[in-house]
Order: C-alpha cells, then sequence, then structure tokens
C-alpha cells in the first residue's frame, strides 16, 4: 500500500513542478518583455531556465536531503531526453531549422561542457571547485547571450504592453507563485522517487535517469512541441539547448558548491551518451540547418536503445 502512497505524491508534484514551472515561464517572459529584453534572451534565457527550475529544484533539494546521486542523474538523465525524445518528437511534427549561431556556437559549448562533466567526475565527485568553474562558465554564457543578442528589445516592450492589462506587480506575483509551486513540487518529488526506489530495490541512479528527468522535462516537452506546432522552430531548439547548459552549469554548479555531488562510475556512461547525443544533433543540423522528420526518429530510436541498456 506505501508503494501507491509514494506514487501519489509523486504524482501531485510533478504536477505542481510542471504547473509552477508554466506560471514562472509566463510571467518572467511577460516581464522580460515589458522591459525590452529581445526575444533571443528570453528564448535561450527566461523561456530556458525558466522549463529547467524543476531540474534545478529537485537537484537541490536532493543535495540538501542528502540524495546527491539524484543530482547527477536528474540533470545528465534530462538532457539525454530533451535530445533524443524532446527534440525527436518535435521534429517529426515538423521539420526544425536551427539558427547559423546555434550551429556554430551554442551547440559546441554545449559538448564542450557535457565533456568537462565528465573529466570532473572522474574522481567520484563534483566537489566546490567543480562547481565554481561552472558557475564562473554560466556567467560567461550570460554574457554572451546580452552581447550577442543587441538592443532590438523594444518592439518586444511595445507588444507586451499592447497585450496584456496584467501590472508589473501582478507579473512579478505570478513568478514567485510558480517558483513557490516549483520548490514544493520538487521536495515531494524527492522524497517520492527516494521512497519507491527504496520499496522496489531500485538504484537512486536509475530513478533519476528516467522517472524524475522524464517528469522534470514535461515543462520543455511541453513548450518544444508547441514551438514546433506553431512553426517556431528557433524557440523549439534554442529551449532545449539553453535547458542543457542551464541544467549542467548552473544546476550541478550550485548544487556542488552547496555539497559535494556523487559522482558514480555509472554516469559515466549516461554522461557520454549525453555528448553523443549533442554531436549528433550537431551533425544533422550542420549540412542544410535543419533538423528534418526523419533525424527525429533516429533520436527516438536512439532513446528507446538507451532506455533499454540501463533498464
Amino acid at each position: 500500500m506505501e508503494i501507491f502512497m509514494w506514487t501519489f505524491i509523486l504524482a501531485a508534484g510533478l504536477i505542481l513542478l510542471v504547473k509552477g514551472a508554466d506560471l514562472f515561464v509566463g510571467g518572467a517572459s511577460e516581464l522580460a518583455a515589458r522591459l525590452g529584453v529581445t526575444q533571443l534572451v528570453i528564448g535561450l534565457t527566461v523561456v530556458a531556465m525558466g522549463t529547467s527550475m524543476p531540474e534545478a529544484a529537485v537537484s537541490i533539494s536532493a543535495v540538501v536531503k542528502g540524495n546527491a546521486e539524484i543530482t547527477i542523474g536528474n540533470v545528465v538523465g534530462s538532457n539525454i531526453l530533451n535530445i533524443l525524445i524532446i527534440l525527436g518528437l518535435s521534429a517529426v511534427i515538423a521539420p526544425l531549422v536551427v539558427g547559423k549561431s546555434t550551429i556554430k556556437y551554442e551547440i559546441p559549448f554545449l559538448a564542450g561542457i557535457s565533456i568537462m562533466l565528465i573529466l570532473q567526475g572522474l574522481d567520484g565527485k563534483i566537489g566546490f571547485v567543480d562547481g565554481l568553474v561552472q558557475v564562473i562558465f554560466f556567467g560567461l554564457y550570460f554574457i554572451y547571450l546580452f552581447l550577442s543578442a543587441g538592443k532590438s528589445g523594444e518592439g518586444n516592450k511595445k507588444e507586451a504592453e499592447g497585450g496584456t492589462k496584467r501590472k508589473v506587480w501582478q507579473v512579478i506575483l505570478l513568478c514567485v507563485i510558480g517558483l513557490a509551486m516549483t520548490v514544493i513540487g520538487s521536495s515531494l518529488a524527492v522524497d517520492a522517487a527516494c521512497g519507491i526506489a527504496e520499496k522496489l530495490k531500485m538504484s537512486e541512479r536509475f530513478i533519476g535517469l528516467t522517472i524524475v528527468a522524464l517528469g522534470t522535462s514535461l515543462p520543455e516537452l511541453v513548450t518544444s512541441v508547441t514551438a514546433a506546432k506553431k512553426d517556431k522552430s528557433d524557440i523549439a531548439i534554442g529551449n532545449i539547448v539553453g535547458s542543457n547548459i542551464f541544467n549542467i552549469l548552473f544546476v550541478v554548479g550550485i548544487s556542488a558548491l552547496i555539497h559535494p555531488v556523487d559522482f558514480a562510475e555509472g554516469f559515466r556512461f549516461d554522461s557520454g551518451v549525453s555528448v553523443a547525443a549533442v554531436l549528433i544533433l550537431l551533425l544533422f543540423c550542420a549540412k542544410d540547418r535543419k533538423l528534418k522528420r526523419w533525424h527525429g526518429v533516429l533520436l527516438l530510436m536512439g532513446y528507446a536503445a538507451y532506455f533499454a541498456v540501463i533498464l
């Protein structure tokens, strides 16, 4: 009977995570637009980081509660799922056009920090210094985004002002409520995931790579699939690439600053799969800057093969 209780708590936690992230993304995007921030910055920072709030909340909560193995499992599992499942589904729905800067800079940067994560974990943990390096890289990435975005956000500001009747304080309140729901949901999800793992005698690694990773990636899934349906390829691609960068540099970085994060030997394989997924994505997009339907099918098949291995 206890397993059903934990399953119910996990579902409730994931619902709070997804709904909280949705409120946060909506409010933060509106606030950014009102302030005149460009769509590029909104897509690669506010939306990408907003949809990654569940990963951040779950991972940091796991570290605080002494279940640090879930942190790496959640981040690496989410990054694999983001590319192979979410971009795979999005591309099957509609071919995605990829921007030049994404191919030239952001995807290679993602590949580089994914490799860096493996190298940092060779000693079995991601320590304080490793976390500090990741946070510094995140700061540099953030500066790059603002410098490359230019000053073309005034149109966003006017559009936002004309498209909503909410006041600024109401938008800020929306963000706060969404963030609170995300934090509460994350705490429930971590407790339930650990409870299920203990009852079923499953490892925290497997739970983090699958159940928690899938649950915390739902905001990215909804955002990217919706973007693909609306023919907004830049949001679909930028959301995933930005989210994966945020997961490694901010989520793991901040977690490691709080407490050393365990990097079990099995995670080397999972992290290698994550690197391979990024390189395959780059290979698919490099030729004609498109992620085609058959690319999407291959990405989905890739995740099926990976899941069969870790099952």
